[in-house]
């Protein structure tokens, strides 16, 4: 039996100026086009007691479907709880009700282009713009206004990170404290500084990265150049192996459960060093991901010995990509080289607020980018109060070790 829930009306943001600002629309994609258009919320079979499945109108053009919990009751402060890729809002769903218990109003969307959120436009030949990073930080703005919140917490996971830290960095008002997970933000870049009386210098002649690694003896390419082709999302939509095994082989593969996740800082963004990470990050030039991670297939019997990610929870997310393929996903690969000039309007600002960072020990993602960690409790974030790596965690650490995730986060929000 799925739920019928009210819709939110929100009065308040019709009188704010920045609420209405945040909530315009920046597409005209109508719903119809959407497959997800006719879903409705999860039913209550699908979720932990106490955590609710909604919708919430005229978010940005979108309509945004959210998980919630600690709705009961007036005056909890606000938990926004944003996911990266291949995720959904279901990603949060072990640490939503610790939080909840807290006293915090947990929230957590399916970001755009993502299950059952609808208002933007399917396909790879379309207009990439509402997928540029500070409109992302609209669709937030928008949503916590909505839900009748003027300040919030913000976290952010693996793509979800660095919106987060965008949010922490445009709206310091808003919000109020910053956690990013297994994503370091690397700082918001500079503007060339007094090039009139300085010489620039020769233009580098150095091959930018892609070409190093397509150089290599064993050819290699970067996992986010794949992501931005147009037969990336039917490489993994329709792979061979088929959907679902497609994704357990992925989280299997990024997660503490595969035993080469051993990682460690590079020395620097040459192919050389970039080659050194898993063929998740830096592929073999002629496979795809779905053939990239079929090597890792894990057994039977370590699939039924799963705790952290159970074939049945497993299913949640084949469902919903099987209706929706990835494109909506890796069109944010694609918008994100397009931020670089409304972006240079915050050049130079630091993240000021209080923020912490969490991740697996065994991720990837802490290095995979040369030099943002360092760069991000060094310079990004003025007021970072730590710095952690879960034990028995890959990639997904809030999935694979939500106990201790729920306990970081929870000492950090009340320090």
């Amino acid at each position: 039996m799925l739920r019928s829930l009210a819709m939110l009306a929100p009065s308040t943001i019709l009188n704010h100026a920045l609420a209405c600002e945040a909530s315009a629309k920046v597409s005209n994609f109508p719903a119809s086009m959407n497959p997800n258009s006719s879903i409705g919320p999860y039913p209550d079979s699908t979720l932990p007691d106490g955590v609710r499945s909604r919708f919430v109108e005229n978010i940005n053009g979108l309509r945004m479907h959210v998980l919630e919990a600690g709705f009961e009751g007036a005056n909890r402060p606000g938990l926004l709880l944003l996911h990266g890729f291949p995720e959904l809002a279901f990603s949060w769903r072990k640490i939503m009700i610790p939080l909840a218990k807290k006293g915090y109003h947990v929230m957590a969307p399916d970001q755009r282009g993502y299950g059952r959120t609808t208002g933007w436009e399917p396909g790879y030949d379309i207009d990439i713009s509402p997928y540029r990073r500070l409109n992302s930080v609209r669709d937030v703005l928008g949503l916590i206004y909505a839900m009748g919140h003027l300040t919030v917490d913000v976290v952010g996971h693996d793509f979800g990170s660095p919106v987060a830290a965008w949010c922490a960095v445009t709206r310091p008002d808003v919000f109020t404290s910053v956690t990013l997970m297994s994503a370091p933000f690397g700082g918001t870049g500079k503007i060339p500084f007094d090039t009139v009386n300085k010489p620039s210098g020769k233009p580098s002649t150095k091959p930018v990265l892609y070409e190093e690694l397509a150089k290599l003896p064993r050819p290699r390419k970067h996992y986010q150049q794949y992501y931005r082709t147009r037969e990336a999302n039917e490489n993994m939509w329709h792979a061979s192996q088929g959907l679902h095994a497609f994704l357990r082989a992925y989280y299997h593969h990024k997660s503490a459960d595969w035993e080469g996740n051993k990682p460690f800082r590079l020395a620097s963004c040459t192919a050389k060093e970039m080659a050194k990470m898993p063929t998740y990050y830096i592929m073999d030039m002629a496979e795809g991901m779905a053939e990239t991670v079929a090597k890792y297939m894990p057994s039977d019997e370590a699939i039924a010995a799963n705790t952290w990610l159970p074939d049945e929870e497993l299913w949640v997310y084949t469902e919903e990509y099987q209706r929706n393929g990835f494109q909506g996903g890796l069109n944010w690969y694609r918008g994100s080289v397009l931020a670089s000039p409304e972006q240079e309007l915050f050049a130079g600002l630091k993240i000021e607020q209080p923020s912490v960072f969490i991740s697996g020990a065994s991720d990837w993602g802490n290095y995979q980018n040369p030099g943002a960690l360092e760069r991000m409790q060094n310079e990004a974030c003025t007021n970072m109060v730590g710095v952690h790596f879960v034990d028995g965690a890959g990639h997904w650490v809030q999935q694979e070790q939500p106990e201790k995730t729920a306990e970081l986060l929870i000492a950090f929000l009340q320090a």
